[in-house]
């Protein structure tokens, strides 16, 4: 039975050593729940690092960790002391955490660091290729690992992967300054869904892909070589039902309150209010800041002096990290800066604690606060603000969420603010303050029955769903994929057949495309390689490029040629017209062009002997994008007036006479010959008209992978070049 392999940094446990006796427990909640029902219910395995440096471990206690990690249905990946220092601590969160989210004066780019965060994937890939069988599925986690998914297509080709990205994808201009930025897009690439939390996310991520490496994306649909990539939002949850159930025990009579409980109590009357705000003491949760609206907020409104209480709980994080280390003393400061200025004999306006909680615990502040308080400067997701809803089992509660959040893209009941602006802070926890417990008990009910359809489970569901709908689209892929059967047909009929003809576009085909179409000029390769083709067969050379051009590039070799979408062919060393067209239109149709090259920089306009070309191959592709809708709707009613049509080729945009296809010298061609072998190889759909129009029964081949009347189709002009190779 095929089998779902799950690959984050760290593995669902919790691994201590207590002299020389190991303790194996199962972590609980977060990724740990979501991935429940897949792994340790279902059929699959576990592969990340076990908390422990391998180079602390004797060989003997190394194989006895692994043994008991794999009674757990999880395999250890061996990283060292210096693989956590460089690629953990170092390039993953002093290099991708603080870029990702916005912080870019906290980023350190260390060439070290890097080669440690390869190595570390590479690592990772060694161990589940080592675990991989044909047919299963792998799922990768998070930003520690981004350039896995492309190692393990590399060494298994035909695995389907899935990854999610658990921290916000920045922007095209935060991104781009990334110096191994193509690295970790075509690591990323590597995978045929990739999931993001929120749609802006995954909308910047496909910014950058286009921007960065310039590959074709259609809507969320990206082609990358041979493959097709998906790339889609799924917001996380979390465990509804856990955090709902604890609140209920905890509100009913037969429950013994904590003692944290009895004393929050204590301090809650009619009139008096908990603020609660929870976060890790990271510098991406805007803790500094929060301390600071909340005195501009009782500065605002002195009324609430004595009235309400912030209660802070900030989770150590990464406290050898020097950013980590001074956001501690600074939160220290301000704590007891805002306590000295507003604390009375009875009243301490902040109460703060730094540690960890139990989870009853936790139960006990969220369930006892009136008003939750979370205001990350930027978070992928935010969990925290998802519990405090779940916790609401009384209906009474406001959440107010920073709109940085990726929660606040599906709480809109929420209160939403800025977390920069001081006076938005300080009016919406005043509104928060006054509401009314039946707008409340609304707010809540409507976010509880969004969080408990959609919980972790949910989530985890939905992605795999996702995940094993690129299968079909692989599939469809595959069935016009060149194969081994058909190339070796194709081969044999050529040596034995006896009137061939080869029919080879030339742009994209026989050549990539370059910025400059003049740069595309036929190198002696492919001269030699067309010279042998021409003496085993008819060869014609049919193309979109002008005659002038491919006078001066074959004019002096015996190939038949075709120019300007078939207006001349080129036989027996004569030139003879096939259309007789009117350039006239040219002269309305070039200004407009000129005023899109004026507005889109990185374009230009080639102009042919019949038709005029607006190449945008080294333009902004997103106004590119814009531009060619803009040039689309101009022309349209110009050319139908004008026995014109519009040809969108490879980011270029043709305007000809309508009387002029492919197609037609193809029909022609086989009117003057008996072929009883015929072969047709083109990459875009100009080139389609050729294939419609050759027999049933010939050889057609669409270079790349776009919908094509084609019988199979091929990587790129490379390939072509070794499969004509092979004909000789």
């Amino acid at each position: 039975m095929n089998k779902t392999i799950i690959v984050s940094n760290r593995l669902p446990l919790q691994v201590s050593i207590d002299n020389k006796t190991f303790k194996v427990t199962p972590s609980v909640g977060g990724l740990a729940t979501g991935m429940k029902s897949v792994h340790s219910e279902g059929n699959g395995i576990w592969v990340g690092w076990s908390g422990i440096p391998e180079n602390e471990l004797s060989p003997e206690l190394s194989q006895e960790v692994q043994h008991k990690i794999q009674k757990e249905k999880c395999v250890s990946v061996p990283l060292t002391s210096e693989d956590i220092e460089e690629y953990y601590e170092g390039f993953s969160n002093r290099a991708l955490w603080p870029l990702f989210h916005y912080f870019m004066e906290y980023t350190d780019f260390e060439q070290n660091e890097w080669e440690a965060y390869k190595r570390v994937n590479e690592k990772f890939a060694e161990v589940v290729v080592d675990n991989l069988n044909d047919g299963d599925t792998v799922w990768v986690h998070d930003y520690q690992l981004l350039l896995l998914p492309q190692l393990i297509k590399d060494k298994k080709p035909n695995t389907t992967i899935g990854f999610f990205l658990h921290i916000p994808f920045p922007s095209y201009e935060i991104f781009r300054t990334f110096p191994w930025r193509e690295e970790i897009l075509t690591g990323m690439l590597g995978a045929d869904l990739l999931g993001f939390h929120t749609y802006d996310y995954e909308r910047h991520f496909l910014s950058s892909v286009k921007r960065i490496l310039r590959l074709e994306v259609n809507f969320n649909v990206i082609n990358f070589h041979d493959r097709i990539v998906k790339v889609d939002s799924f917001p996380m949850g979390i465990d509804y039902e856990k955090f709902y159930n604890a609140a209920l025990k905890q509100h009913s009579d037969s429950y013994e309150k904590s003692e944290l409980r009895t004393r929050l109590e204590e301090h809650l009357t009619d009139d008096k209010k908990l603020i609660l705000s929870i976060d890790r003491m990271d510098y991406t949760k805007g803790i500094p800041n929060r301390i600071k609206a909340f005195e501009y907020f009782l500065d605002t409104y002195p009324q609430y002096k004595e009235k309400v209480r912030l209660v802070m709980l900030a989770v150590p994080s990464r406290t050898n990290v020097p950013q980590y280390q001074k956001l501690k003393r600074d939160t220290d400061e301000l704590v007891g800066r805002v306590n000295g200025k507003f604390a009375t004999v009875s009243w301490t306006p902040i109460w703060y604690f730094y540690r960890s909680m139990p989870f009853e615990n936790l139960i006990d502040l969220y369930i006892s606060s009136d008003v939750a308080l979370i205001t990350p400067i930027r978070d992928g997701m935010n969990l925290v603000a998802k519990e405090y809803i779940a916790t609401r089992t009384q209906g009474n509660g406001v959440l107010i969420l920073s709109e940085m959040a990726g929660a606040s893209k599906e709480m809109n009941e929420a209160l939403l603010i800025n977390p920069n602006s001081f006076e938005d802070f300080a009016a919406t926890l005043n509104t928060a303050l006054t509401m009314p417990l039946k707008e409340q008990e609304t707010r809540v009910n409507w976010l509880q029955k969004r969080l408990k359809r959609y919980d972790v489970e949910k989530w985890a569901t939905e992605f795999l769903k996702a995940l094993d709908k690129t299968k079909a689209a692989k599939s469809d892929i595959i069935t016009k994929k060149l194969t081994i059967e058909y190339e070796n047909e194709l081969l044999e009929n050529f040596k034995t057949k006896k009137k061939k003809l080869l029919l080879l576009d030339y742009d994209g085909t026989l050549v990539g495309f370059k910025d400059n179409p003049q740069d595309a000029a036929p190198d002696e390769e492919l001269y030699n390689l067309l010279d042998q083709l021409n003496e085993k067969a008819d060869l014609v050379l049919i193309s979109g490029r002008d005659k002038e051009t491919f006078q001066r590039w074959f004019g002096h070799k015996p190939y038949n040629l075709v120019t300007d979408h078939g207006v001349w062919i080129y036989q027996n060393s004569e030139w003879t017209e096939l259309e007789r067209l009117k350039t006239d239109w040219m002269q309305s149709i070039k200004p407009i062009l000129e005023t899109f090259v004026d507005r889109t920089p990185g374009t230009f306009i080639e102009t042919k002997k019949y038709s005029l070309a607006w190449h945008y191959r080294t333009a902004d592709p997103e106004l590119a994008k814009i531009r060619t809708l803009e040039l689309n709707t101009v022309l349209t009613s110009m050319v139908s007036n004008n026995g014109l049509s519009i040809l969108e080729g490879n980011k270029v945009i043709e305007i000809k006479s309508s009387n002029v296809n492919k197609g037609r010298v193809v029909n022609r061609l086989l009117m003057d010959e008996n072929y009883d072998f015929i072969s047709v190889f083109g990459d875009d759909w100009t080139d389609e008209y050729m294939f419609e129009e050759a027999p049933e029964w010939a050889y057609t081949i669409k270079v790349g992978f776009t919908k094509t009347k084609a019988k199979y189709q091929i990587k790129d002009s490379g390939q072509v070049r070794e499969l004509l190779q092979k004909l000789i």
